[in-house]
């Protein structure tokens, strides 16, 4: 990888779910707790608005070794100098990301299937995000769940490092990583929480037994 990101604890931030304490205070409970990349994801915002909150995480974030993946927006993502981009199927191509972003920025890439996995170009992608392992509401009109049977398949299939996503909270630490991922990934399971940071050191602690 590009960057030596740890991927085990990977945050996607949700602003409506985060609105209680803001993407950015969320943020630090987050790394308080033991978050390990914080991806931000904000659908309805401009590219301004995502440059703007995207400043506020890299400042939040300095010094704490945490990365800061931005997802789809490749403007943003290299206007906030992120140390990452991530894109889903429906967006560009992976190789045409790779080009805008240049040979240092990550790049992670959303798959869903064992075939799409297994098309991925470890030249030009750095991760993938697989799943939805279970279905979820925090990202309406996903793809069928695949459960772990397919989370291990696709897992199997990729050339990179995968992060499992999708309806998981610490109770699927010990599947997702016996499917082989590299990391689990929520939204739900920190943001909108009443303790963030009680709530990502839970998930920090079932990681750390699952990979014992």
């Amino acid at each position: 990888m590009r960057h030596a990101l740890d991927l085990s604890l990977y945050l996607v931030l949700d602003p409506d779910l985060c609105a209680g304490y803001g993407m950015v205070e969320t943020t630090r409970a987050a790394i308080a707790g033991g978050a390990t990349v914080v991806q931000l994801r904000d659908k309805q915002a401009d590219t301004t608005r995502m440059i703007e909150t995207g400043r506020a995480l890299k400042a939040a974030l300095a010094g704490t070794g945490v990365g800061l993946i931005v997802n789809d927006d490749v403007e943003a993502a290299i206007a906030i100098r992120a140390d990452g981009l991530h894109i889903g199927q429906d967006d560009m191509t992976a190789a045409e990301a790779r080009h805008l972003i240049g040979r240092d920025m990550v790049l992670g890439i959303s798959v869903h299937t064992r075939d799409l996995a297994a098309g991925v170009d470890p030249a030009v992608a750095d991760y993938v995000g697989a799943g939805p392992v279970f279905a979820t509401a925090t990202k309406p009109g996903h793809n069928k769940p695949v459960g772990f049977p397919g989370l291990t398949e696709i897992i199997a299939a990729a050339p990179v490092p995968s992060v499992a996503i999708g309806g998981l909270k610490a109770e699927h630490a010990r599947p997702v990583f016996a499917a082989g991922a590299a990391g689990l990934c929520v939204v739900s399971a920190i943001c909108g929480q009443p303790d963030p940071e009680g709530a990502t050191r839970r998930l920090a602690r079932a990681i750390a037994e699952a990979r014992a």
